[in-house]
């Protein structure tokens, strides 16, 4: 049943991605890194709960691979709002 359920939800997230026109994307990326900072939470709260050596071991790449997401997406959030200065504003911070 859960596989059932990651192959739909996989596949409307699919199709709905590919209906934003493209210069939607960058603000819908930075948008959702609210979201993975939630991913973030959730893998800490695993890497506490975690019991085996296995387990705490996955938790901890999950924690590692949220944390790229959520990095990344600040980073192009910033190189996106960097496009919306001005010539005369770039040396300003």
């Amino acid at each position: 049943m859960l596989v059932i359920v990651f192959l739909v939800a996989g596949l409307v997230g699919y199709w709905a991605i590919t209906k934003v026109p493209s210069l939607l994307h960058t603000p819908l990326m930075s948008g959702t890194n609210a979201i993975s900072g939630v991913t973030v939470l959730g893998a800490l709260v695993a890497a506490t709960a975690a019991v085996t050596i296995s387990s705490t071991a996955l938790a901890l790449v999950a924690v590692a691979l949220a944390m790229v997401n959520v990095v990344g997406g600040f980073l192009v959030t910033g190189r996106m709002l960097a496009m919306f200065k001005g010539k005369k504003d770039k040396g300003t911070a």
